[in-house]
Parts: C-alpha cells; sequence; structure tokens
C-alpha cells in the first residue's frame, strides 16, 4: 500500500498521466485498501512535504526532546542507530513543516476515497486506549498544544543543538549513517536551517548521493538503500579460505590489508551505553565511522585471524576488535548490532514509530558471529552467557529466528557452528533438535529455502524454493552439528545438499539466486546482497571438502 501510493505519485510527478492503464490499476488497488488515511507515517510525511496529506494528521516530535538525558525514557539513544539518525532530522521537519508546491496535474485527489475535503485529518486512535498506544496518542494531543505555546529561545536552542548533532555526524562520503534514509531527510533538514546548497556540509551530502551511492546507465537512475563492502570483503575471505586459498595468496593479504585500515579508531553514539569501551570496530560500509557494527566485527576478526598479515598490525588490530566485541555485550547474554542494552520497547508504541524496527535489542544471529568470532579468538571461557541466551532463545521447534537473513534457516545456520566453536557438546538434545528441524525442511531438490513471508506467517517458516545461499547456511550448520559423528540422516542430507551445490553451479562458476535472502526490517524491507550467491556456497562446500 505504501509502496503503490509513493510510486503513484512519483510517476505524476513524472508527467505521467492518470489514466494510464497501469495508474488506473494502481489507484484501485489503493482505494480498496481505504486510500491515502491508510497509508503508514512516513509515506504521510512525504505527501504533507507535498502538500498531499494535512500535516495536522502528522504526529508531532518536538525538537526540545534533544534535551533528555540518556537515562530518561525517550530520550534519542533509546532508539536505535538508524531509527535515531532519522528521528533527530525529523525534529526539525516534522516541526517546520514545510510545502513544496508542485503541477496541478500531480496532486493526489483520486486517492481518497471520501475526497479530501470530508477527510478526517486526525491520528488514527488506537482500539485499547488504556495502553501505551493510548497514552502516547493522548500525549501527541499536549504536544501540539505545547508548539503553539513553545518559547521561542528553547525552542530555537533545541533547533541548534540537533542541527550540531546532525553535522557532527556527516560521513566522509557525504551519508549519514551510512543509509539512505537520514541522509535525506538530514539534508532536509539543514536546508530548512538556511544552509544553501552550496554549503559544504549540503554539497557533499547531495554529490555523495548522485556519485558513489547511485548507479546509472542510459535509461535509469538507481539510489541504493546502502552499501556492504566490509561485510562482503570479511565473507569473500572467509569462502576462499574455506576453499582452501592459502593464507598468504595475494588476494587474500590485499583484501586484509585493506580491511585493517577500515578499523574504526574514533568513538560514535555506542559509547553512550558501552562506558569506558575502547573504539576497535568495523562498519558495513565506506565510510560509517559513527556506527561500527558487532556482526561486522565478527566477520572480519574471523577472517584477518586466518590471513598472512604483518604480526604486529594484525595482533593489535585483533586485540582492539576483541576488546570491543566484548565491551558491546548487553546485559542478558547477547549482542545487539549497533548498541549495547538497546532495549527499551516502548518507543515502539510512539505514533509516530511504525514504519519498522525502531530498536535494537540483541539478536540470535549476531550473537551467534560474535560468540564464533571470540572462541576463535581465544575466548571460549567468557562466551557462557552468551551460550545461556542462544539457548534460552530456541524455538519451540528447535530453530532459531534470523534477524539480518531470511531467516530461521539463516538462524539457526549461524547458532550451530558458534555453539561448535565455543565448545559445546553438539550432542545434546537442544542441538540435536535443531538438527532435526533443519532435515525436516529440506526440499526434495536437496537444497533449502525460506520466503520473506515466514516473518509474518508461521506457516512458511524453513520453507520455500531451493535458493543457493541457503542451502549453504544449512549446511554450515549441519556440517557444525555433525561433529565426528556419523548419523547416517545428517550425511545423507548433507551429501544431498552439496550435490544441489555442484549441479546448480554456472559455468562461469557463480549461482542463480533470484530470491532476496537479506533482512534490514523483519515483515517490512528486505535486502539483495549480490554475493550471497556465490561465498556462501564456497564456504559450504569448501567444508564440506575439507569433512570428506
Amino acid at each position: 500500500m505504501n509502496a503503490t501510493v509513493e510510486a503513484y505519485f512519483a510517476l505524476k510527478l513524472a508527467g505521467t498521466s492518470r489514466d494510464e492503464p497501469y495508474m488506473v490499476h494502481a489507484r484501485e488497488f489503493v482505494l480498496s485498501a481505504g486510500g491515502i488515511p491508510r497509508v503508514r507515517v512516513f509515506t504521510k510525511i512525504w505527501l504533507a512535504l507535498f502538500g498531499q496529506w494535512d500535516w495536522r494528521a502528522v504526529p508531532a516530535l518536538p525538537p526540545e526532546l534533544m534535551f533528555l538525558p540518556h537515562w530518561f525514557p525517550l530520550n534519542i539513544y533509546d532508539f536505535a542507530s538508524w531509527a535515531r539518525a532519522t528521528i533527530v532530522p525529523m525534529l526539525i521537519i516534522l516541526t517546520e513543516r514545510p510545502v513544496c508546491p508542485i503541477p496541478e496535474n500531480a496532486r493526489l485527489d483520486e486517492l481518497y476515497p471520501r475526497g479530501r475535503k470530508w477527510t478526517a485529518y486526525i491520528l488514527p486512535k488506537p482500539k485499547n486506549m488504556l495502553s501505551w498506544k493510548g497514552f502516547f496518542h493522548a500525549a501527541d494531543s499536549l504536544l501540539r498544544s505545547y508548539d503553539r505555546v513553545a518559547i521561542s529561545p528553547l525552542r530555537e536552542a533545541a533547533y541548534r543543538a540537533a542541527e550540531r548533532w546532525i553535522l557532527a555526524r556527516q560521513e566522509a562520503d557525504g551519508s549519514w549513517a551510512g543509509i539512505q534514509p537520514p541522509w535525506v531527510y538530514s539534508l532536509i533538514a539543514l536546508k530548512l536551517r538556511g544552509y544553501p546548497l552550496d554549503h559544504p556540509a549540503m554539497r557533499k551530502g547531495i554529490e555523495g548521493i548522485e556519485g558513489a551511492w547511485s548507479v546509472e546507465d542510459e535509461e535509469t537512475f538507481n539510489p541504493q538503500a546502502c552499501l556492504s563492502p566490509v561485510w562482503d570483503t570479511a565473507l569473500a575471505m572467509i569462502a576462499l579460505q574455506d576453499s582452501g586459498l592459502p593464507d598468504g595468496h595475494p588476494a587474500l593479504v590485499q583484501a586484509g590489508r585493506w580491511l585493517l585500515r577500515e578499523q574504526v579508531l574514533t568513538g560514535g553514539d555506542w559509547q553512550v551505553r558501552a562506558k569506558g569501551v575502547e573504539p576497535g570496530g568495523w562498519s558495513f560500509e565506506f565510510e560509517n565511522d559513527i556506527y561500527p557494527d558487532t556482526d561486522d566485527t565478527a566477520a572480519v576478526l574471523i577472517a584477518l585471524a586466518r590471513t598472512d598479515l604483518p604480526k604486529t598490525h594484525k595482533a593489535l588490530a585483533l586485540q582492539r576488535g576483541v576488546r570491543w566485541l566484548r565491551g558491546m555485550q548487553s546485559a542478558n547474554g547477547g549482542w545487539g548490532a549497533f548498541d549495547k542494552d538497546n532495549t527499551r520497547r516502548i518507543v515502539n508504541e510512539i505514533p509516530f514509530c511504525d514504519f519498522g524496527e525502531v530498536i535494537d535489542p540483541p539478536s540470535e544471529d549476531v550473537t551467534a558471529h560474535a560468540v564464533e568470532a571470540l572462541s576463535l579468538s581465544g575466548e571460549k571461557k567468557s562466551n557462557g552467557n552468551a551460550v545461556r541466551y542462544l539457548r534460552g532463545e530456541q524455538r519451540d521447534d528447535g530453530s532459531w529466528f534470523g534477524r539480518w537473513g531470511v531467516n530461521h534457516i539463516y538462524g539457526t545456520g549461524a547458532v550451530l557452528p558458534a555453539l561448535a566453536a565455543a565448545g559445546e557438546d553438539m550432542s545434546r538434545p537442544y542441538v540435536r533438535r535443531a538438527v532435526s528441524w533443519l532435515l525436516a525442511r529440506q526440499n526434495g531438490d536437496g537444497g533449502w529455502g525460506e520466503s520473506c513471508m515466514s516473518y509474518v506467517d508461521p506457516s512458511t517458516i524453513g520453507r520455500g524454493p531451493s535458493t543457493a545461499s541457503q542451502t549453504a547456511w544449512a549446511l554450515l550448520g549441519l556440517l557444525a552439528a555433525a561433529g565426528d559423528s556419523c548419523d547416517g540422516l545428517v550425511t545423507a542430507a548433507v551429501d544431498r545438499g552439496a550435490a544441489y551445490l555442484v549441479e546448480t553451479q554456472e559455468e562461469d562458476g557463480q549461482w542463480l539466486e533470484d530470491e532476496f535472502t537479506g533482512t534490514g526490517f523483519p515483515g517490512d524491507f528486505y535486502i539483495k546482497y549480490h554475493l550471497y550467491r556465490n561465498y556462501w556456497p564456497l564456504m559450504a562446500l569448501g567444508r564440506f571438502a575439507t569433512r570428506m
């Protein structure tokens, strides 16, 4: 619904007639689903920016939120890094409420079932007003009243605080948080604060979107949501190492030297909750020094540990990385992606937060990668809390949820190798339940697959057309769980899974994979990692060959 309204509006802005057959078809769908009044908050914000929705029906977020201390509920550090970097510029935008004029023929009057004149421009009332959602719905009215009487010096000070926060977090490539949404909203917020387009921050931000972050050819201009060079490089190195490439091979050494240069040795927002922890992590992107993440750090540590690099430089980088990763462990034993103990779920109930995940609690897959990295770095004894966390998060069916990859095959395929690396007894009943779950989900062609629908429809968990990456994840889990045992069922399943990968490999050495198997926000947003189809199968086949 949201994507359809946004695409329809974009096409009208580009000059497309509302009478085109595909526009008629889209309009019928939108109206059948309740029209513009039923779209999410962020779609309404975009429509309001162009005068196609009333700002009165967009949740209020006053810029004075910047003054809440770190320990106070609903301060900006209660939000996940990606949400925080979006919300701070939004504090300016939602208070200033700008409107950009558009041509008359681009208006969206036809997407209002009752007509724009008769539409009730109010926030939808929660079903249960005696709940946190109900509380925040009532609080929204109070915030709107405050907006009308806000003390000018205090508001201006809040604007300046948000402005300074935004400017301090722009990256070298012009981005904010290394992702597209806060990048765009930060540029809008700075423009509202009077920054001209030729200001260095504005110019760098615009040039960054149009340059390195976009893919353009003669027919299309495609700005990407994010880039993943550190993640891809680390996993590609591990795949090549598993495939038998010598640790001193020039390709591995060159990639390893690049990763050493990418280590983040400066501070960031993570220090608010991880006090006293020295920097030493890695980020996902080329430039994202404010937000290194634990998942990338774990993958890099595994890759660097096996690569022949200058001993002193490598040892120092590994030491810093291990120390940082250990310092980012949350109180429950798990790891979130970007922050420590980012678990205050009350922020999910704010009317503004209907656009996906807004907190970054520990997850099974990230924790598994951290456990595996730390175990391979000689930290097995200190992983007890993490292993207990993983045992506690196992589903009744034996699987583990996948937060950043689709889905239970990813989670289970990550946890089993982590348990093996941590020295867990792989014959324990809870481990064998996970093995049984993987065996039961193998497809007739020998592979494994799982649809993105599994995040919203439990009946599809662990089920879907076989893919190269998901087959590899299942194999990695089974190979780790098999240990030295000679379980006939596991051996047969692994043989069939390896055969599937061998048989589906293309002549040029690659695998084809149309499906999206990366996750951004479960149930909302998915990512296409174009190298998943190659390096995960190489890992699985390499470890299979070693075992054979």
